[in-house]
């Protein structure tokens, strides 16, 4: 008993197999596909890291340049400021004992007053002299209230770029650390 090809039962089974077969080829195809496109994607991003990695290296080394310039700029204004600092002081010291000459003129004033009676005709340009010395006087003490506002203000300004030079430091430092590595 033959039977004809179209009433077989494993002809079914068979064509299923078949549509498996092709369709797993195509799976797998695809799938190559696939992985070729993820590999492709790799090296380019690969290689645009390698780029950024390089640019990053050249702009931190740019950046450590900067900074250890800033620092070395920091410690001259530092010095200079220091220096003037000193000046002031040696300013307010001459203005105290312009000032303490100044007060010894006041006795000559009196003497002098005592002068203008005997010498009518000097009287006059002696009390000029007088208010022009009481106006020095002034200007004086101006003067020495105005360098003791200007001490206090230098100071102030030479501790803060000592605490901005340590804040540079505190920054390069981290960037002194990639020196040996960089190029």
């Amino acid at each position: 008993m033959q039977m004809s090809p179209e009433l077989d039962p494993r002809r079914p089974i068979v064509e299923v197999m078949a549509r498996i077969g092709r369709e797993t080829q195509i799976t797998l195809d695809e799938r190559e596909r696939h992985f070729k496109i993820t590999d492709a994607v790799i090296i380019a991003i690969s290689v645009v890291l390698i780029v950024l990695a390089v640019f990053n290296i050249y702009f931190v080394r740019v950046l450590y340049n900067d900074l250890d310039q800033i620092v070395v700029n920091m410690e001259s204004m530092v010095t200079k400021l220091n220096r003037v600092d000193s000046d002031m002081v040696a300013v307010a010291d001459h203005v105290d004992a312009f000032e303490h000459h100044m007060k010894n003129m006041e006795p000559l004033t009196e003497n002098v007053v005592g002068i203008t009676e005997r010498l009518p005709k000097m009287r006059k340009d002696m009390a000029l002299m007088a208010q022009s010395m009481n106006l020095i006087n002034q200007d004086m003490n101006l003067l020495r209230q105005a360098v003791g506002t200007i001490n206090p203000n230098m100071m102030q300004m030479t501790a803060s770029i000592a605490r901005m030079r340590v804040d540079v430091y505190r920054i390069a430092e981290p960037m002194g650390a990639f020196n040996p590595i960089l190029p």
